[in-house]
């Protein structure tokens, strides 16, 4: 039976994302002028955007696919997080998703989504699948990454623009799946070092 991951540890950093999410959608348009990724803003050096963005949505239905996309990254994966871990990746996970777009991506001077981010936590989600030795990790993390480069090639789905009444940042998708990428190496080599310790 599959047992979700619902003890306050485990469940706690991804609740309070989504509440937080849902009280900026209820403080539409005020909170997507003051919290909006917004690269004219960020040139004037209003930074707490490149991490407040990733809370906002264009529409309900936007809200309701990166929330329900979250519940289920939650239920596949929560358990290998602690409030702590996850809201730290988190945090990275959203400065390196619009760090890239930043740095990388000057075309885009809007966005709002926890799509990226999402992406991220995706790798590394399977990464600790694959830690764990369960192979479908293998399947998750090769996945994400076709499903990323397949977008930068052909582009993103209209049907999905449609329902959010926005542009999908396929952008944001690469650069948090990169964030993601980069955040398990980092896992890897310390997994390496205290397998090499506990050996010497």
């Amino acid at each position: 039976m599959f047992n979700l991951p619902v003890q306050t540890k485990h469940s706690l950093a991804p609740l309070f994302i989504v509440i937080v999410s849902i009280i900026l959608a209820l403080s539409e348009p005020m909170s997507s002028e003051l919290f909006a990724y917004d690269r004219q803003q960020l040139n004037g050096f209003q930074w707490w955007r490149l991490i407040t963005g990733h809370f906002l949505h264009t529409n309900t239905v936007h809200l309701l696919l990166n929330t329900a996309g979250l519940t289920l990254l939650w239920a596949l994966h929560g358990h290998y997080y602690q409030t702590s871990r996850y809201l730290i990746i988190f945090l990275l996970l959203c400065l390196g998703t619009s760090g890239g777009l930043y740095l990388f991506a000057p075309q885009m001077q809007w966005y709002v989504g926890l799509s990226g981010v999402l992406h991220g936590l995706f790798i590394i989600g399977a990464y600790f699948d694959i830690h764990n030795k369960f192979k479908t990790g293998w399947i998750l993390l090769i996945g994400v990454w076709i499903k990323v480069l397949h977008e930068q090639i052909y582009g993103a789905s209209e049907d999905v623009a449609q329902l959010i009444a926005a542009n999908v940042a396929v952008d944001a998708h690469l650069f948090g799946t990169i964030t993601g990428s980069i955040i398990i190496m980092y896992y890897f080599i310390l997994d390496k070092i205290r397998t090499k310790k506990e050996l010497s």
